[in-house]
C-alpha cells in the first residue's frame, strides 16, 4: 500500500487509525516517523515519504514520534492473509527467531539461502532481516523500560541486544531519549501502579472493530483444566517458552487488551507478546473482512449485529493438532476432559499464586511416551493420535506460524483418520489460513440451514467461494448463530 502515494496522503490527513501497521509516514524536514493517525498537524504532502515498516524508516534514519508511538502500531494483515515466504520470514521474526537463531536459522526454517531472504525482505518491505529484528529490540525494550523496574543491564539482553552499549545506542536513535529519559517520562504519565516483581503489564493494541463475545467465548468454553482457565474477567494460561514458561492473562478492553504476563525469563516476551497477538488474531483487518461479507445478503444482518469477529487461535500449534484430535466427534466437555487427563499425567506442573494453573500443556515428545491403552478413546483414534504425536515428535510434521498451509494440509490429510473436518480447524485455528472452511461441521450446517444458505457441504462450499479469502471469518459468524458457550464473553 505504500506505493499509492495519494491513497497514503488522505489516509494520513484523516487520521484514520485503520491504516496504522499498513504503512508509515516519514517527515523528511523534521526526520521523524509516525503512524497514519498520529494525532499532530499532518505535514505537506511533499515532505511525506511512505514505508511499509518501521524498521524501513529506521533504517533510512528517521527516528520514532514520541506522540504516537508508531513502534506500538499493530502488526500489518499482509502476515495473516498470506502465507508465501516474505509472509513466513516476518512471523518468524515478530516470534524472535532471528534474535534466537539468527538469519542463518531463519533461512533454514523457510529452505532457502540468507542471501535469498534478505533479497526479499529488501525489495518488499525496505528492510532485511537483521533490521526488522532490531526494530523489534527496540520495542522489546521500550515495553520493559516502561513497564519494569528491571535494571538497564538486564532488560538490554533481555530484548535480545548483544550488548548494552548497542542497547543505549539503538535507543537513542529510534527514540531519540535514553533508556533512563524514557523511563522518567513513563513515571510522569501517572499510569496504573506498577505491577508486582516479575509480572509484566501492557497493552495489546488492534485494529477496531473487535467482538470480543466468539473469541474469548470460544477460549473459556474449551478451556483445558490446569492449562487455561477464564478468572477475573480474564483468559488466563500457562505458555511454553523458550528459555523458561510463563502465565498470560488477557482481558478484553474497549480500545485495547489488557495483558498481564509473568514469565521465568524476561528475554522470552518478544515471543510471548507475539503467541498472545497470534492467538486472539489481532493483527486482523476487521473492515476488509466485513466488507467482503457484507456482500453476500444473508451474511451481511449476522455481521451488522456483531462486526469485527476475529478467528480464535492458539499459542501452539502442535497443541493444538492434539487437541483436534480429541475433540473428534465428541463434545466439548469431553473433548475437555480427554485433554486435561493428558496434562495431568504428562504436563510439566507449574506454580501459579494468582489462581488455578497447574501444568504446561506436554509436548510432542513427552507425548510420545503414553501408553495407548491407557486413553479412553476408541482404537481408531488412538492410532490416530499416537500417529499424529509421533509424527510431531520425530520432525516429520512440523506446524507452526511459517507452516506453508498447502503443505501442511497435505501432510496431515495423509495420516490416519484425519478427514476434511480435522484438517481445515488445524489450518484455521494453528496456522492461522484465513480461507480454512469447514462445509462438514455440524454448526456450520445448521447455521446454513437456519438462513436459507445451501444445505449440502458441496454446495456450500461453491456458495462460499465469493466469500474467499476470508472464509475462516464467515465461519465464525455462521458459528455465532448458535446459542452455544463458546458464543458468549463468560460472567
Amino acid at each position: 500500500m505504500h506505493t499509492d502515494t495519494e491513497r497514503c496522503v488522505r489516509a494520513v490527513r484523516s487520521k484514520d487509525a485503520r491504516f496504522d501497521g499498513w504503512f508509515f509516514t516519514a517527515v523528511r524536514t523534521t526526520g521523524i516517523y509516525c503512524r497514519p493517525s498520529c494525532p499532530v498537524v499532518p505535514p505537506k504532502a511533499e515532505n511525506m515519504t511512505f514505508y511499509p515498516s518501521a524498521a524501513a524508516c529506521q533504517q533510512a534514519g528517521f527516528r520514532a514520534c514520541k506522540r504516537c508511538r508508531p513502534d506500538t502500531s499493530p502488526g500489518s494483515p499482509e502476515w495473516n492473509a498470506r502465507a508465501d515466504t516474505v509472509a513466513r520470514a516476518m512471523r518468524l521474526i515478530q516470534d524472535g527467531v532471528v534474535d534466537r537463531e539468527g538469519v542463518p536459522g531463519l533461512a533454514t526454517r523457510l529452505g532457502y539461502s540468507t542471501r535469498q531472504i534478505e533479497r526479499q525482505l529488501l525489495a518488499e518491505l525496505g528492510a532485511g532481516p537483521l533490521a526488522l529484528a532490531r526494530a523489534q529490540r527496540a520495542q522489546t525494550a521500550r515495553l520493559l523500560i516502561e513497564t519494569t523496574a528491571l535494571p538497564m543491564a538486564e532488560i538490554a539482553f533481555a530484548a535480545g541486544f548483544s550488548s548494552v552499549r548497542t542497547f543505549n545506542d539503538t535507543v537513542r536513535e529510534v527514540f531519540a531519549l535514553t533508556p533512563g529519559e524514557l523511563r522518567s517520562r513513563a513515571g510522569r504519565t501517572g499510569g496504573p501502579p506498577a505491577p508486582a516483581p516479575g509480572v509484566i503489564s501492557l497493552r495489546l493494541p488492534y485494529r477496531a472493530p473487535l467482538d470480543p463475545s466468539n473469541l474469548f467465548g470460544h477460549l473459556a468454553a474449551t478451556a483445558v483444566p490446569g492449562v487455561e482457565e477464564w478468572r477475573d474477567g480474564a483468559y488466563r494460561r500457562t505458555l511454553a517458552l523458550p528459555y523458561g514458561h510463563g502465565v498470560v492473562a488477557l482481558t478484553p478492553r474497549p480500545d485495547h487488551v489488557a495483558c498481564r504476563l509473568s514469565l521465568t525469563d524476561p528475554r522470552d516476551l518478544t515471543l510471548a507478546i507475539s503467541r498472545c497477538r497470534w492467538l486472539l488474531d489481532l493483527d486482523a483487518d476487521p473492515v476488509a473482512v466485513d466488507e467482503q461479507l457484507r456482500a453476500d445478503p444473508l451474511l451481511r444482518p449476522l455481521v451488522d449485529t456483531a462486526p469485527g469477529r476475529r478467528v480464535p487461535r492458539t499459542v501452539d500449534a502442535a497443541e493444538f493438532a492434539v487437541r483436534a484430535v480429541l475433540g473428534q466427534q465428541v463434545s466439548t466437555a469431553a473433548a475437555r476432559t480427554h485433554a486435561a487427563r493428558l496434562v495431568t499425567a504428562y504436563g510439566t506442573p507449574v506454580d501459579d499464586p494468582e489462581g488455578g494453573l497447574t501444568h504446561l500443556f506436554p509436548d510432542p515428545v513427552a507425548l510420545a511416551g503414553l501408553d495407548p491403552e491407557a486413553l479412553a478413546l476408541p482404537r481408531s483414534r488412538r492410532t490416530t493420535l499416537t500417529t499424529l504425536v509421533g509424527a510431531l515428535a520425530d520432525g516429520s510434521l512440523k506446524l507452526g506460524v511459517d507452516s506453508d498451509w498447502d503443505q501442511a494440509r497435505a501432510q496431515l490429510a495423509a495420516l490416519p483418520g484425519f478427514g476434511p473436518w480435522t484438517v481445515e480447524v488445524i489450518a484455521m485455528r494453528a496456522l492461522g489460513d484465513p480461507d480454512a472452511f469447514l462445509p462438514t461441521d455440524l454448526g456450520m450446517r445448521r447455521a446454513a440451514a437456519g438462513l436459507g444458505l445451501p444445505a449440502t457441504p458441496a454446495a456450500l462450499t461453491a456458495h462460499a467461494a465469493a466469500w474467499r479469502p476470508w472464509r475462516a471469518y464467515a465461519v465464525q459468524y455462521l458459528w455465532a448463530t448458535d446459542d452455544h458457550p463458546i458464543n458468549h464473553l463468560p460472567a
